[in-house]
């Protein structure tokens, strides 16, 4: 069982953090409904109006989540490694 969790665990987490990255990367390009909040919405907003604090407040929340998922996804790889145990 232990073979079979670890690819789910990685898998997940680093889907997760594409998913994140894409969406933004998409509402910054506008696809998507207007109405509704995001990173992406939030950098093309900072951008029209040139309010530094927008742009890097929504850059780094995207840029720390999608590391913390990557870091989370790979403690998870070697928590559940089974030839780490060694």
């Amino acid at each position: 069982m232990p073979n079979a969790v670890q690819p789910v665990y990685v898998a997940a987490t680093f889907g997760m953090a594409g998913a994140i990255l894409i969406e933004a990367t998409l509402a910054f390009l506008g696809v998507g409904p207007q109405g509704v909040p995001s990173w992406g919405q939030i950098l093309t907003e900072g951008r029209n109006t040139q309010d530094m604090t927008m742009i890097l407040a929504s850059g780094f929340a995207i840029f720390i989540v999608i590391t913390l998922l990557n870091l989370i996804g790979e403690g998870l790889r070697d928590a559940t490694d089974p030839k780490m145990r060694k």
